[in-house]
């Protein structure tokens, strides 16, 4: 089912958005059997991007656990996005959905970006109308679902697909399982201290490394760094500056990092981290875990990314 595909280039005006090669399924007829795999072909098509000229997988990368390599990603009309799109693996046990937590399943979270103005900018009722025009869609949802397309069973298509992209052929995970060669010395000293004097468990908890939880790790300041947040769905002060903590399976490959895409290597997040001071001043509503420095040695910090690089999925590791 979960296939690296290839990618392409159309230039829209001065705008040049990455696409994926359209889907070719690998049976005779172009038949796809399964809601997971009509999911996958829709996850993969322009038709659902007003312009036609950016799919899911444009912002959703496969190659790089379905993340985007850009600090933002480009919608249907060229606009630059606000924030960061996220990995799109391991999601299935996963509760509020985006940086804010605004959606609660995964089908809420498919409206959030098919529908919004900057960047699908298709409703899915005009989504809905535009497959049932086309045969194979029509036909496909049919058979499928036994029913005509509608909001739900589109919804529900894309987000069967996205409950597949999960990964568990990891070092970490081979490790777990015995082989005690399967992670290197630093990543196993890495380890250690990510559950120990690094404090990276208390927030990265559980098998794919989030607690499902909001916090506040400094950036925002209402100056340089003014992005609310959860706030912004919420209203709740409490809230200022509180994002969703994201899991960390496959990270080394989902570069650039946080929200606002500030840092580039894991590196520099583990050295934030270390000491957050020293890149955000007058922080507001940073969580209480983050007070102070936790005076990891460069040697320290080198292994907690030997170890974050441990989890990342075979299918992505670099040849």
């Amino acid at each position: 089912m979960f296939r690296i595909r290839k990618y392409g280039m159309v230039i829209l005006g001065a705008v040049a958005f990455v696409f994926t090669v359209a889907f070719q399924p690998q049976r005779e007829g172009n038949e796809v059997l399964t809601k997971e795999e009509l999911g996958e072909k829709l996850f993969f098509d322009p038709i659902l991007s007003k312009g036609m000229a950016i799919s899911c997988a444009s912002c959703h990368i496969p190659a790089f656990a379905f993340a985007d390599t850009a600090a933002f990603s480009i919608g249907d009309k060229g606009t630059v996005l606000t924030r960061n799109s996220p990995s799109l693996t391991n999601l299935s046990g996963r509760t509020g959905f985006f940086w804010d937590g605004r959606a609660q399943s995964l089908e809420e979270q498919i409206l959030g970006p098919l529908s919004a103005h900057d960047e699908m900018d298709l409703p899915v009722e005009a989504a809905v109308e535009r497959l049932k025009k086309n045969v194979f869609y029509s036909t496909a949802f049919q058979k499928i679902f036994k029913t005509e397309v509608n909001n739900k069973n589109v919804l529900s298509a894309i987000a069967a697909f996205e409950r597949t992209l999960e990964t568990t052929d990891t070092p970490y995970d081979r490790f777990l399982d015995g082989d005690e060669k399967a992670m290197t010395e630093a990543a196993i000293r890495g380890r250690i201290l990510f559950i120990g004097k690094a404090n990276c468990a208390t927030c990265h908890s559980g098998e794919d490394f989030t607690a499902d939880r909001f916090k506040s790790i400094g950036l925002f300041n209402g100056k340089e760094f003014k992005d609310p947040g959860r706030f912004k769905i919420t209203s709740d002060s409490s809230h200022i500056g509180v994002f969703k903590i994201p899991g960390l399976r496959n990270v080394a490959v989902t570069a650039p990092y946080m929200h606002n895409a500030m840092f580039k290597t894991l590196r520099q997040v583990v050295e934030y981290y270390n000491t957050p001071d020293k890149f955000v001043t007058n922080s507001i509503n940073r969580d209480l875990s983050l007070g102070s420095s936790l005076n990891l040695s460069d040697g320290k910090i080198d292994d907690v990314v030997a170890f974050l690089e441990a989890l990342t999925d075979d299918r992505f590791r670099k040849k």
